[in-house]
This record gives structure tokens, sequence and C-alpha cells, in this order.
């Protein structure tokens, strides 16, 4: 199961909504008016999750549960997956090393959209502490009994009501605040669903209408918001990297054969390069 590596040693996440604590993944949640919070870690021995919700979300358990099973892609059929993708040259060795990882979903696609643009041409670091920003100027203060958990996360209705000065403040440049601006309004006006069961090809065209927001951007959202099983970022720098090639039209063409799945070979290669797999093959 692939469940929020690297969190805890690498800083990743959303700051003050989600973390790593003591072997869970923990977050806050809002979801049909009710808030509160979940924990998830993996059972020992098992191919199973063990799931601690708040009582604050039991009327809302079935429609909780369904999110988690997209969060942590556990409708995914890895078996499957693997024997198309283990077949092609590029990615059978890393296939057979990684089995089992799974494309992470997003709780909220809007806040993984926002995560996105904030990470953009930036550091880990920075990107996590301009949402911890974002959380507290925009989320609402949440109590847990996870110090890490401070906010729920932030809408898109108020950050569409902020003026773009107001998320230069924040730490952004004049671009970046502009984008999440008219993201948050596009969100907030229904005119764009983050969300899986979205048809992805529409929201990537949308998503690139908005000043900013380029085709890695609008695939990655669409991969991890939208569950989209075939997107598939070929200008990443790691996918260059893990594939030892050079220009994204090449990668696109190497990568023909993995449909559709593309999302899946697209995490076994980044997951590759942080377990020091050698590149090529």
């Amino acid at each position: 199961l692939f469940v929020a590596p690297g969190y805890q040693e690498t800083g990743r996440g959303a700051a003050g909504v989600e973390c790593a604590h003591e072997g869970r993944y923990v977050r806050t949640v809002q979801l049909n008016g009710l808030r509160g919070w979940f924990s998830a870690r993996p059972v020992k021995n098992a191919d199973a999750l063990l799931i601690e919700v708040s009582v604050s979300l039991l009327p809302v358990l079935t429609p909780l549960i369904a999110r988690l099973r997209r969060v942590f892609d556990l409708d995914a059929n890895p078996r499957l997956i693997e024997e198309h993708l283990g077949a092609q040259p590029k990615l059978k060795k890393w296939i057979r090393k990684q089995s089992g990882l799974r494309v992470p979903g997003a709780f909220d696609g809007f806040e993984l959209a926002l995560r996105a643009i904030l990470g953009q041409q930036v550091t880990v670091k920075a990107a996590t502490t301009l949402f911890g920003r974002f959380a507290a100027a925009f989320g609402e203060p949440a109590q847990t009994p996870y110090p890490e958990l401070k906010y729920y996360g932030p809408k898109a209705e108020p950050i569409a009501q902020a003026t773009v000065l107001e998320l230069i403040k924040l730490g952004l440049t004049s671009k970046r605040a502009e984008t999440i601006s008219l993201l948050a309004k596009e969100v907030a006006e229904g005119r764009l669903k983050l969300e899986a069961g979205a048809d992805a090809a529409r929201t990537m065209e949308q998503l690139q209408t908005i000043p900013g927001i380029g085709p890695w951007t609008a695939n990655y959202i669409a991969m991890r918001a939208l569950s989209h099983p075939d997107a598939f970022p070929n200008s990443d720098l790691g996918l260059m990297q893990a594939l030892g090639l050079k220009k994204p039209k090449e990668i696109l063409a190497v990568a023909e054969p993995w449909r559709p799945w593309r999302a899946y070979a697209t995490l076994h290669l980044w997951a590759s390069l942080s377990a020091g797999v050698s590149k090529g093959g």
C-alpha cells in the first residue's frame, strides 16, 4: 500500500492539515458540513489499513469511507496493472522491486490543486511553508488529539473572495497569486470540478486556460484529484532522469505502450529515484 511515504522524513504534506504521526497518516476533515479528523496506518502482516475516525464524522461515515478508498487507491488492482506495466522494458525491473505501489488520491481536490501551484518552482520546504500560511489565513481552527493538526483545509470560497494583494502578502509572486485567485474563483463558482468522476480531458483543458497552469500541473491534478489512471506529466524532470531521456516528446513516445496506466508508471518511476534504483533499462 502507498501510504503517505516520506512525510516525516522530508517535511512533505499540507502543514497544519495533515501529517505523519507515530507511523500514522492523520488529517483534518470537512465533509458534508461536518468536521473532524481521521488517522490511518497499515496493519502489520496484512494487506489492510486501520482507520480511526472522530465521533463527529460518524453521520458521514459512508461517504467518508468512499473518499478514503480514493485517497489510498484501494479499488485499484495492482496485479492487473503490474502485469501490463511489467511487460514494458523501461519499467519491468521497477515493477518487480516496488510491487503493490498505488497512486495516492486527494482528500480535497481544490486543496491538492492549491498545493500543486504553490509548489511550482520552489523547494518542498518552501511550498509546505506557503501552504501552512494559507491554512492559517483561510482555514478554520481545528481541535484534534494531534497537536500537528491545527486547521481544516482552506476552501476555494474564502480564497476567491480575497484580493490578489492579500495573497501576495502570504509570500507569493504576483503571477502565482493571480493563478490561485482565478483557480479559486472557477472552483467556488462551480465551473471547475476537481473531484473523482469529473471528465479528465475536459478538466485538464479547463485548468490550462488559467494563466500559470501548464500541462504538468494539469496532469498532476488529474492524477491525484481526479484519480485519472492515465494522467502523465511527461515534461517532469524526474521522469527524464529515471528514463535517461531529455525531451518530453521522447518520453511520450516511450510511454505510449503504458496506456491506460501511465499514472502508475509515473509513481513507479518517481519511487525508483527516491529508492536509488539506477535509471534506464
